[in-house]
């Protein structure tokens, strides 16, 4: 029989599942990195108050140690955008992300380099972070002399962030510690993480990233998951197959949300039948999972008269107030703005988050 479920269990459900009740194992930066399938980093300070609102006692220096020993990987992943990725759960997105090859698209080769430039980028990338760890200005000259080609000069230096993504999601570069001059820098995956095993298959690599996906953000539709994959663009056939196989494995089930047939991970079934409330208030940082884990589309967290509020320009995700899964307003060093539509938030929990922070 299939459970089914209020959204409002749902959304208290995924609180405790993304760790804003913080636990003692959220201590760990990996852990949160591994169990958010993620931590946006396009801003390194969004991505460290990320993880210290999680943790029992914050500590952003964990971040960083993280890096250091090259348990945590920073690279460009979900939706094309910088993450902090859990080193040993970093293959298997990087898989996924590369299944559907968006580089071969006309659009984006009009856009940035043809397929033939790209091959030989890699080609030459591949060859020039051979153990090294080089700046963007000498993978840019590297790139240049082990191609022999001068009119890769040009891509590489105006839309070259929009040139490496396939690279990276092909395995074949990553960050790399910021140099002494704190510029960043680009490495090999292969040859900088200890024990890096090269990128799974496809369909093994979303046995790892659906069930972790569905373990923080669920229960949610394939569409969702592809939305904050790669924006809709995984071969829609190969993901209705790698959600079938995973259901006639046991690994998910299904789960009826309030008339809607949505996936779960069958491990979680328990936790799904006896929710526990939460009613804690948490001031997340600008980029946070809990906003970009379902988008900012889904109405049932924030309300479509509000999105601009939080998605806006240039692709800047606001500070939120989170309460009871919802979206219940914006914050900033000034103040906080509640959406009274999302019903009243306790100032006292509002007021402890704000020391907490300060």
């Amino acid at each position: 029989m299939t459970l089914a479920m209020t959204w409002d269990d749902v959304l208290h459900w995924r609180c405790r599942q993304q760790l804003l009740h913080r636990p003692a194992e959220a201590d760990d930066p990996v852990t949160v990195a591994r169990t958010l399938v993620g931590v946006q980093a396009q801003v390194a300070s969004c991505a460290e108050q990320a993880v210290a609102a999680r943790q029992r006692t914050p500590d952003p220096g964990g971040v960083r140690a993280a890096i250091k020993d090259k348990r945590l990987v920073k690279t460009w992943a979900a939706r094309g955008t910088l993450h902090l990725l859990d080193a040993g759960q970093a293959p298997a997105q990087l898989a996924l992300l590369a299944a559907p090859r968006t580089w071969e698209k006309a659009a984006w080769q009009r856009t940035f380099v043809t397929v033939a430039q790209l091959d030989k980028i890699a080609a030459a990338a591949y060859e020039a972070l051979d153990g090294a760890v080089l700046t963007r200005e000498e993978l840019a000259a590297a790139v240049v002399e082990h191609a022999g080609d001068e009119s890769l000069a040009e891509p590489l230096s105006s839309g070259w962030g929009a040139v490496l993504k396939p690279l990276a999601w092909q395995g074949i570069l990553a960050y790399g510690p910021n140099s002494d001059d704190s510029r960043v820098t680009f490495t090999r995956p292969d040859t900088y993480l200890p024990g890096w095993p090269g990128l799974p298959a496809p369909q093994e690599a979303a046995g790892t990233i659906i069930p972790a996906y569905l373990g923080a953000y669920g229960p949610a539709s394939p569409e969702t998951f592809d939305q904050w994959l790669i924006r809709g663009r995984s071969n829609k056939a190969a993901l209705r197959g790698w959600f079938k196989a995973l259901l006639d494995d046991g690994v998910l089930t299904t789960v009826d949300v309030e008339g809607e047939r949505l996936y779960a991970r069958a491990e979680d079934l328990d936790s799904l039948k006896a929710v526990e409330r939460f009613d804690d208030v948490r001031l997340l940082p600008p980029f946070d999972q809990f906003v970009l884990g379902p988008g900012t589309a889904d109405t049932r967290i924030l309300p479509k008269q509000r999105r601009a509020q939080v998605s806006r320009a240039a692709g800047w995700i606001s500070a939120v107030v989170a309460y009871r899964g919802r979206v219940a307003g914006v914050w900033d060093a000034d103040g906080v703005t509640l959406f009274e539509e999302q019903g009243a938030v306790p100032a006292q929990g509002i007021d402890a988050e704000r020391r907490r922070i300060s």
